[in-house]
């Protein structure tokens, strides 16, 4: 399908975190914008399957899917062996002696990746965004924390965070707009359990309504946040920032709008993009003009589109990838804890979140409570039990509802062995070389998923659960939903992408606003929150930069 005009001021391309807010603020300032989405606007209500008795099965319904490759795999270190992922059904579920490419979980369509997140909503540890200053590590942000702290508290506000009155290493200027949810009871007893170890156990800032907001209800504890929220009580963009920006009557949304290029035009020695070439849903090529270009794309496709446009400069696009490194440990309780109830991830341990090179790896850690995979009898069948007949059944009516773990995500450092490239030989529908994905643990992440192992283990051992049944790790599958850092921001165009202003170097007109800028990917902090922060301060610098004429 056509845009129905052949220029705007500003085309946005992803309608995730990084370019719905950037959307919304430009046309709320009156610009005329164009959004670009890759896949389809879901209808929470129709489309979502957790009031459907097989639920379970579905998972979130991927009506467009991107495709990608992957590079050479990792060999694993044997003396990092206890880290494997495994279950009691199935055993080691790597059984290979390499790394396994599994999957980069992406949702293309309104509202991006966040249809199906947990709602986390973090701000950064302040002492995240100077790793280079404070522990001789990676690089410093170009900009700071209270640079960006108003934006926090804008992007609070519109998607509707519940969170606790403070956060350790985030000092605030307003509250949460919501007060935060209560834990289950799962949480309660590691809450305990880090009491008795003098570690605090704290709310985690979700965006998922505690309370009535934005016209929305409060949750209603279905833990079902994956598989996308029917009742929209979930902050994802689709909900929050894609109806305002509609409502300025300044913004068309283009579903099944896949960008191939981006033109670029030289004229006295400098550089300027003029417009996007994307196919419809029919394969079908158009171009549009635009002042201004927005690419939201992702870590991975926000490269990809530039290296197949021909952008590249210094040669770094797509370089200084940086992958989830997570680890998760699944017990059984003796109590029935009907763990299956709340929200994913209720509460935040943030007592090694700040880095510290002392505990033999530089970035930070976060731990929370969770009860993984066990959402229902079908995943307690597949993942947690051995054997069939009487006694499977007798186990499964013993212990369902009795699952209760502990998962961890730790800072991923910028490696040379980490980059995001075109496959020479794979395209996509459209005859496009599609991303290739080469990603590779360095010492310090595997030595601080030791960490979160070790910390893990205690924490669930102390609530008083028996049998480990399940882990997940980062060590040996590439699974990630947090992927930072191939357009790197910076104050050298040497060295980084997009300046502080998330501006291309060299093409003042060309914007990077998603994760794809993070110098450093933090100490396990979701990073939506920041996206949106870090767009919305994007947008409020360009409208202040019009103005001025």
């Amino acid at each position: 399908m056509p845009a129905k005009k052949e220029k705007y001021d500003c085309i946005v391309i992803g309608s995730g975190p990084g370019g719905g807010p950037f959307a919304w603020k430009l046309a709320s300032e009156g610009m005329d914008v164009l959004v670009l989405e890759a896949g389809p606007k879901y209808n929470p209500v129709k489309d979502y399957a957790l009031d459907q008795q097989d639920w379970e099965t579905k998972g979130f319904p991927y009506k467009k899917n991107i495709k990608n490759t992957f590079g050479e795999q990792q060999r694993l270190d044997p003396s990092y062996a206890d880290l494997k992922s495994w279950n009691k059904a199935n055993g080691d579920l790597n059984k290979t002696k390499k790394r396994y490419y599994h999957k980069y979980h992406q949702v293309s369509g309104v509202g991006g990746t966040t249809l199906h997140y947990q709602g986390e909503s973090h701000r950064l540890n302040e002492n995240a965004f100077c790793m280079k200053t404070l522990y001789g590590e990676a690089v410093d942000w170009p900009i700071d924390y209270k640079t960006l702290e108003p934006y926090y508290t804008e992007a609070e506000n519109i998607i509707g965070v519940a969170g606790p009155e403070k956060v350790p290493f985030r000092p605030r200027t307003k509250p949460f707009p919501l007060k935060p949810h209560k834990l289950s009871y799962a949480s309660q007893l590691i809450e305990k359990a880090c009491k008795k170890q003098n570690i605090n156990l704290d709310p985690n800032p979700v965006a998922i309504l505690s309370s009535v907001y934005r016209d929305a209800p409060p949750c209603n504890y279905c833990n079902g946040c994956t598989w996308g929220c029917p009742r929209k009580d979930k902050g994802s963009v689709d909900v929050t920032y894609i109806p305002i920006a509609e409502d300025t009557g300044n913004c068309e949304i283009l579903t099944y709008a896949f960008a191939a290029r981006l033109e670029v035009v030289k004229k006295d020695d400098k550089k300027k993009v003029t417009g996007v070439s994307y196919y419809d849903n029919n394969g079908k090529e158009h171009f549009v003009k635009s002042d201004y270009v927005a690419v939201a794309c992702g870590a991975i496709e926000t490269p990809r589109l530039l290296l197949n446009s021909d952008i590249n400069n210094n040669k770094i696009v797509g370089k200084n990838f940086m992958e989830t490194n997570f680890y998760e440990a699944i017990a059984l309780h003796p109590d029935r804890l009907d763990s299956y109830r709340g929200i994913p991830f209720d509460s935040v341990i943030w007592e090694w979140n700040t880095p510290n090179p002392e505990r033999g790896f530089p970035g930070g850690v976060r731990l929370s409570p969770t009860t993984g995979s066990a959402m229902g009898p079908i995943n307690y069948a597949l993942r947690y039990f051995e054997g069939w007949g009487d006694d499977f059944v007798k186990a499964m009516d013993e212990w369902f509802g009795h699952a209760m773990g502990m998962a961890g995500i730790a800072e991923f450092m910028p490696n040379k062995d980490s980059f995001i490239s075109l496959d020479p030989k794979v395209k996509d529908d459209f005859g496009l070389p599609v991303a290739r994905i080469q990603s590779f643990l360095g010492e310090p992440e595997l030595e601080s998923l030791k960490f979160m192992e070790k910390k893990s283990k205690e924490l669930l051992k102390a609530s008083g659960a028996t049998d480990i049944v399940e882990t997940a790790s980062s060590y040996d599958f590439f699974s990630a939903t947090h992927v930072f850092g191939t357009c790197r921001m910076g104050n050298d165009p040497e060295t980084s992408v997009v300046d502080s202003s998330l501006r291309f170097h060299g093409l003042p007109n060309l914007l990077v606003t998603d994760a794809s800028v993070f110098p450093t990917s933090g100490g396990g902090e979701s990073p939506s929150l920041t996206i949106e922060a870090l767009s919305l301060r994007a947008a409020d610098l360009l409208i202040k930069d019009l103005n001025k004429g």
